[in-house]
């Protein structure tokens, strides 16, 4: 029997312990800085400054005044996956009070129609609203799958091609694709074994015998049908 008092003290004096010292955890918690961290400044870097501003503005309504210590990466992920211009970021917390978020923008692939307006193709797998633009990069016809054609471009940049030497490329329903270089020879690719169909395409327009075609058919298996028209 005294045995068992001495358990029940025992136990009682642990859950004494227990609630005096989680008091004391949360009493020096709520006295220290952390709770006091604020934000009050987020800044973004990396698009337009038009662009920055209204990212910062929008986390400015999701986050300001909250406890910089606490805040982590979905406040931000929900934000920035909503602008097509994202590509990657990074967020660093500036203590007391701030924030920097640094953004890679998507790099532009190609353009593209879709319900009869022009889109750039963004390196993120998204459509970015066209506007005028210096560079001079190639269309894509077709109802195009984003990701079939950024698997499509990975092939081209892995092939003897440059793929800055294309200026047009041709998707079909039935997924295959044509391309059209700088210089106006259209190449009838097959379906599958692409990358081998690429390497022999180019061998073909960079040599001699060949430099007044107008079309190289590789869409036959083991054949090549070339014409100058």
């Amino acid at each position: 029997m005294p045995q068992l008092i001495d358990k029940k003290k025992k136990i009682f004096i642990y859950l004494f312990l227990m609630i005096f010292l989680t008091t004391i955890n949360n009493l020096s918690l709520s006295n220290s800085g952390y709770l006091k961290l604020k934000i009050n400044q987020i800044k973004v870097y990396g698009l337009n400054d038009e662009n920055n501003f209204n990212i910062s503005e929008e986390f400015n309504r999701l986050i300001s005044q909250k406890n910089l210590f606490f805040i982590n990466k979905d406040y931000f992920v929900n934000v920035l996956e909503k602008n097509n211009l994202v590509h990657s970021f990074k967020v660093r917390k500036i203590y007391p009070n701030s924030i920097e978020v640094q953004i890679q923008k998507t790099k532009f692939l190609a353009v593209t129609n879709y319900n009869k307006k022009k889109f750039f193709i963004g390196s993120n797998g998204k459509l970015i609203n066209f506007q005028s633009s210096d560079k001079n990069l190639p269309y894509v016809f077709g109802k195009i799958k984003i990701e079939e054609f950024i698997k499509f471009k990975k092939i081209v940049v892995n092939s003897k091609f440059n793929f800055e030497e294309i200026s047009e490329l041709y998707f079909f329903p039935s997924g295959r694709w044509d391309i059209k270089t700088n210089k106006g020879i259209l190449i009838k690719l097959p379906k599958k074994n692409l990358l081998k169909a690429l390497n022999l395409s180019h061998d073909l327009i960079t040599n001699e015998n060949f430099k007044n075609n107008k079309v190289i058919d590789l869409r036959i298996y083991n054949s090549v049908i070339s014409t100058n028209e």
